[in-house]
């Protein structure tokens, strides 16, 4: 993937400058320049030491989360504060100096890792950590934006995710499963209020190539179906040519045939962390091509296409622009959203508890039914 190519195609060369609250709350920020952000921003890099890394994924990548580990000592902050100070006073003078510190220092005392500290500084770009390194997107005037409120978002006591719209609950509960939840009491799935299921249908191995199917796609895709749980269906790809994504759309095709599909087909595009991965050198231009085969070949069996992929996926590995005309299935593992852009469903997390399945689940929440 040549990520130089696409940072430098979408990066902006001057950023805007954000206003910032003093973290006592009533005071109003002046505008912090750009040169004053990124010297104290260096300063965060330094002692942080790119501490971001990407967590192992399962064989067949069942999920991939960006997770960080924080952790400042109170000599770090202080010689952190210390130094950025003067640097960022010689820049702007001590009144935006002090106030921007003090905004600075109030982030990391809270626990802020060094990516959410980026996006408060940045939020008029996606910011998104991978690899240790930072890549930051203009958030595009071009692409259709979510409208969902930040606040009409309520988890219950188990956990469960809920919009809401004029007091009244208007998403819906789903969940997706493979062969990772072993076998499935369908009927109890039903009784918990699930609505949906995205059934793993299968996989290219990303390593030799072979597409096979899940070996509980027939399983679960029946289970739900007789329990009158609506079911989409997802096939997690890695095809090296167009050819190879019709053939995994055609593969997709023949194995829901029998079955009634009301929700989308989805294409699960992901990384594959093993240095084996054969789709893993993929450009983002060549990535997107692929995924638009797979795409127009559901869509002209009259069926719904979907793509799914975090901020990796969407930012890094597709050129989104180009994809704009199909749904997304994005997944974001926090309390809120990290996305401007539309989408379709949230998965919210793969740690939630279904009544019915053994162990975690992934736990989804949408707001159209098909």
């Amino acid at each position: 993937m040549q990520e130089n190519q696409i940072q430098g195609k979408r990066r902006k060369k001057k950023r805007r400058k954000s206003e910032n609250h003093i973290l006592a709350g009533s005071i109003l920020l002046c505008i912090v320049t750009l040169t004053a952000v990124t010297i104290c921003l260096v300063m965060v890099f330094q002692y942080r030491a790119l501490q971001e890394k990407n967590t192992e994924t399962m064989s067949e990548l069942e999920t991939l989360r960006l997770e960080e580990e924080t952790s400042y000592s109170q000599e770090e902050v202080d010689a952190l504060i210390e130094t950025a100070v003067k640097e960022t006073e010689e820049k702007t003078g001590k009144e935006v100096g002090d106030a921007f510190l003090a905004r600075l220092k109030g982030l990391m005392s809270s626990g802020e890792s060094t990516t959410d500290m980026l996006r408060t500084f940045f939020p008029e770009e996606i910011v998104v950590a991978d690899t240790g390194r930072y890549y930051f997107f203009p958030i595009l005037e071009s692409l259709a934006k979510n409208t969902y409120d930040a606040e009409s978002f309520q988890a219950d006591e188990d956990g469960v995710m809920h919009y809401y719209r004029d007091g009244e609950r208007v998403s819906h509960k789903g969940i997706d499963v493979s062969r990772y939840q072993d076998k499935i009491d369908w009927s109890k799935v039903a009784d918990d209020e699930v609505e949906y299921a995205f059934v793993r249908l299968g996989i290219r191995g990303y390593t030799t190539g072979e597409i096979m199917e899940d070996e509980s796609f027939q399983r679960n895709i029946e289970g739900a179906l007789d329990n009158d749980i609506d079911v989409g269906v997802y096939f997690f790809t890695q095809a090296m040519s167009v050819e190879e994504a019709e053939e995994e759309a055609e593969f997709v095709l023949d194995s829901i045939n029998p079955y009634e599909v009301k929700y989308p087909i989805v294409l699960d595009v992901e990384a594959v962390t093993s240095t084996e991965a054969r789709a893993s050198d993929l450009t983002s231009e060549e990535r997107t091509e692929y995924c638009l085969a797979f795409c127009k070949k559901i869509k002209e069996a009259g069926y719904t296409p979907m793509i799914y992929g975090n901020l990796k996926t969407f930012m890094l590995m597709l050129d989104i622009e180009q994809l704009e005309e199909y749904d997304k299935w994005f997944a974001y593992y926090d309390e809120a959203f990290y996305f401007p852009y539309d989408f379709q469903i949230w998965q919210y997390t793969n740690k939630g508890r279904v009544s019915g399945i053994k162990g975690d689940v992934d736990l989804n929440i949408s707001f159209d039914t098909p």
